[in-house]
């Protein structure tokens, strides 16, 4: 599967796409963008399909709705800090599901990778003159 092929598998509408800004994807923050490129780097391996992470997707958003009980569903522009609500925290969770029942990554592994990419200062990947 091609990087454009993947990209445009990505829903332009509905509850499964990515927050978007004049058509160019959206980040609000270093990780986002990271995750989203993991996320694609998978699927054009065939990891996975997309359909397959956009139930998961749309699944973790209606959870995180219900678990903080909004009127209003998760946007993908909605920037949270606590991670309730914020749309990529949804697609974190999905990809971390999707990644345990595929058993590319289990579940103890990946948190105790989180946890240790957590510990790390502010600007660990930064330390270099531009």
């Amino acid at each position: 599967m091609s990087d454009d092929a993947v990209v445009d598998a990505l829903d332009l509408e509905g509850p499964a796409a990515p927050p978007r800004s004049n058509g160019e994807l959206v980040f609000q923050a270093p990780w986002e963008s990271r995750l989203f490129g993991v996320t694609m780097a998978l699927l054009q391996s065939r990891s996975f399909d997309w359909d397959e992470f956009r139930e998961l997707l749309i699944d973790e958003i209606g959870r995180s709705d219900r678990e903080h009980r909004r009127e209003q569903p998760v946007l993908p522009e909605s920037d949270d800090s606590s991670g309730a609500g914020n749309y990529y925290a949804c697609w974190q969770a999905a990809l971390e599901r999707l990644l345990a029942a595929k058993e590319l990554c289990a579940a103890a592994e990946l948190e105790d990778r989180c946890s240790a990419f957590a510990a790390r200062p502010a600007g660990h990947d930064h330390d270099h003159d531009h």
